[in-house]
């Protein structure tokens, strides 16, 4: 790079001092950006004597050069052509500031100011570069036939942002939802990035679940939600299950228990049934029981049929 070898053989340190910016430029992608470099100039002080470099301050590859007048721009690197230039009518105030046309995610990073008129100063301007996400969409899969206790994904999507964005999610009680949360992030040719963020939830009805899009360098933020209406459900809630399903264990615990309790009837009566008839009397003379099962045997509404000890005639003796 002769024209900079040139500039910096002729530089000497000395009493000029430049101005530039402390904190960082930030630039939207796809605009133009200044980056601002001045110095106070000497009485009677003519542009011609001016030298300017502007270079990437890591790689020491040239943007724009400036001396005796005019532009120096054989030895520009690749990228910058035809995306440069100074503010002409200001230099001979001291603003040597540089305008970069339509930004690029590649610009971002230093860049150096030198400057040599009798005596030689430099300084490094840091460029960011920030893009605006477009406005998140949200979206619930499945869309419909879903019942509370059902797993939902809610997936926010938003593109062409950068740098990179921080995603929140919440609902409608202002719970952090994040922990629950997979996100990427994919850039493309251009750099800028799209993001993409799924929410796996227990689905509860009339909760509005909210994906926000943060960007730090731009301090913008992005936001879109969608509520899980109220709509009637195909199935039961959870806790509807639960109570129909321990009805149901006790209906057939108890028709269990009567239908045991029935067999042990009808086994005491055929033991009845098999013991001494009516002509047989313990030893104490007393009346044997009856054989049968009346309470089981019975037909409804029927009669007991008399004690043929009762339907005998009395003895005329």
């Amino acid at each position: 790079m002769p024209f900079l070898l040139l500039i910096l053989a002729l530089g000497l340190a000395g009493a000029m001092e430049i101005q530039v910016p402390e904190e960082p430029v930030v630039a939207l992608f796809g605009h133009d950006a200044t980056l601002l470099c001045s110095f106070s100039p000497e009485a009677n002080f003519s542009v011609a004597e001016l030298s300017l470099i502007w270079q990437l301050t890591d790689t020491k590859r040239l943007v724009h050069g400036f001396s005796e007048g005019r532009d120096r721009l054989q030895d520009q690197g690749q990228g910058y052509a035809n995306r440069t230039a100074l503010f002409y009518d200001q230099l001979a105030l001291g603003n040597v500031s540089l305008l970069l046309r339509r930004v690029r995610i590649s610009d971002e990073g230093s860049f150096t100011c030198f400057v040599r008129v009798r005596d030689y100063d430099s300084a490094a301007v840091t460029l960011h570069v920030a893009a605006p996400y477009s406005k998140p969409s949200v979206h619930l899969e499945p869309s419909k036939d879903l019942k509370p206790g059902d797993v939902a994904v809610v997936t926010c999507h938003a593109s062409r942002g950068y740098p990179e964005a921080s995603v929140l999610w919440q609902d409608s009680r202002g719970a952090n939802l994040t922990a629950n949360v997979t996100t990427w992030q994919v850039a493309n040719e251009e750099g800028l990035f799209e993001v993409r963020s799924v929410l796996r939830v227990l689905l509860e009805p009339g909760v509005t679940y909210s994906c926000l899009v943060l960007n730090a360098a731009l301090r913008q933020h992005g936001h879109a939600s969608v509520t899980i209406t109220g709509q009637p459900l195909a199935f039961p809630a959870v806790a509807l299950w639960l109570t129909v399903a321990l009805a149901v264990c006790v209906l057939a615990l108890l028709a269990l228990l009567a239908f045991v309790c029935r067999q042990k009837i009808r086994e005491s009566c055929r033991e009845d049934e098999e013991r001494p008839g009516p002509e047989e009397r313990d030893e104490e003379g007393e009346e044997p029981k009856t054989g049968g099962c009346p309470i089981l045997d019975r037909a409804p509404g029927a009669r007991p049929l008399p004690n043929s000890r009762f339907s005998e005639s009395p003895d005329p003796g």
